[in-house]
């Protein structure tokens, strides 16, 4: 199954590098890196992630990679990355 990464995740991840690069730009790579391959197991196993108690829809899960929660929509033939938050807060939380 192919994953998109909508365009407001991107941005999560560039958000995420920049903040960890302040303490350690080598571990912030490492984070991000992380992150995205863990997008390949999503494709795999679409079903794998947890539905979001949040969204209460079957059709939106999410994985964890360490403190961070990705969330993402499940279509018929493809999933798309929503978002990317820390664990600490909600999905639909105001900043």
């Amino acid at each position: 199954m192919k994953v998109n990464w909508t365009a407001a995740a991107r941005a999560q991840l560039r958000d995420i590098h920049t903040f960890v690069a302040r303490s350690s730009p080598q571990y912030a790579t490492k984070v991000v890196d992380r992150l995205t391959r863990r997008s390949q197991q999503i494709a795999t196993f679409p079903r794998s992630g947890r539905i979001v108690p949040e969204a209460n829809d079957v059709n939106i899960r999410e994985v964890l990679e360490g403190p961070y929660r990705i969330i993402y929509h499940l279509l018929e033939d493809e999933i798309d990355i929503i978002t990317v938050v820390h664990g600490a807060r909600q999905w639909l939380e105001e900043p």
